[in-house]
């Protein structure tokens, strides 16, 4: 069930990002073919599917939301802008230096540094202006989901836990500190994808809450599975090379705690999400997507 659910909020948000690429203005530089092609190389559009799924747990029937730039849909391709900005980003020399990103070369090897510069910055303006075409909430709505996007992944959010991973590279630090640093670089935009989805159902503050929480402990139970996998999977698995973060002895779970240790903290972080969000309407799909999240191969 769970494939199919994430399989059907993957054709939803790349079709929704298809129409709106489709508008951007072509010319004699290259940089609406890089910012596509940084879009459609793949991936598993887990945001988006958070997006989907938060709603879903609202007791929304998706059919009822054909694909056609509904609040879900741009809120979905938001939030996949973003995240495929901060990667872009991520992969240049000057951060994690990757020449492998969802299983093709990464945007700056593709093309040149300087237009993976330039098409992170288009991804980051362009996600607030998906957001801005909501036609069918209210303006105060709007505003509170661009509020919640750009905290998510401006300076006090996704940017922030970069700047944290980059000051730890080589650091001995606390449990204390990887959880706010993963916190921070990933759980803030897998929580904000949540609240998305509840602000386009028009939820209320307990419900923003509980998203809130399922969100940041499925971020962060993410994150450790992203340890793990760094360290016991191939680069053809993973989409993305394999061992780097090891290579670069950047601060990870597995490093932390030990593969074993690593392990037992992500079975813990699952099962206190799925714990979390027992009372929703329909928890069904965020409780296997928490499953999903802990037990996938990349």
């Amino acid at each position: 069930m769970i494939e199919q659910h994430l399989n059907a909020c993957k054709a939803r948000v790349e079709a929704c990002l298809t129409a709106q690429l489709n508008q951007l203005p072509r010319s004699e530089v290259q940089l609406a073919d890089a910012v596509a092609y940084s879009l459609k190389v793949g991936g598993k559009r887990l945001r988006p599917a958070l997006v989907y799924s938060a709603a879903a747990s609202l007791r929304a029937d998706l059919t009822l939301f054909p694909p056609n730039l509904t609040p879900l849909d741009l809120a979905a391709a938001a939030i996949e802008a973003i995240h495929t900005y901060s990667l872009v980003h991520d992969d240049l020399p000057a951060m994690d230096n990757d020449d492998l990103r969802r299983g093709q070369p990464t945007v700056h090897r593709q093309y040149d540094e300087a237009t993976a510069i330039l098409v992170g910055d288009a991804l980051q303006a362009w996600a607030f202006e998906l957001l801005t075409q909501i036609d069918t909430l209210s303006a105060d709505k709007v505003v509170a989901m661009v509020k919640e996007l750009a905290q998510a992944s401006g300076p006090k959010g996704m940017v922030l836990g970069q700047a944290l991973d980059m000051q730890a590279t080589g650091a001995s630090e606390s449990d204390d500190y990887l959880k706010q640093l993963h916190g921070l670089k990933t759980g803030a935009l897998i929580r904000s994808a949540l609240r998305l989805g509840a602000y386009c159902m028009n939820a209320g503050p307990k419900e923003r809450r509980v998203l809130s929480a399922y969100g940041d402990t499925i971020g962060l139970c993410f994150q450790v599975v992203d340890d793990i996998l760094d360290v016991t999977t191939d680069s053809v698995t993973l989409g993305k090379t394999a061992g780097k973060d090891q290579e670069a002895d950047k601060l990870t779970y597995v490093k932390l705690l030990g593969l074993e240790g690593a392990k037992a903290e992500a079975q813990r972080l699952c099962e206190q999400a799925k714990a979390s969000v027992v009372d929703l309407p329909n928890p069904q799909v965020l409780l296997e997507l928490a499953d999903y999240i802990y037990s996938r191969a990349n």
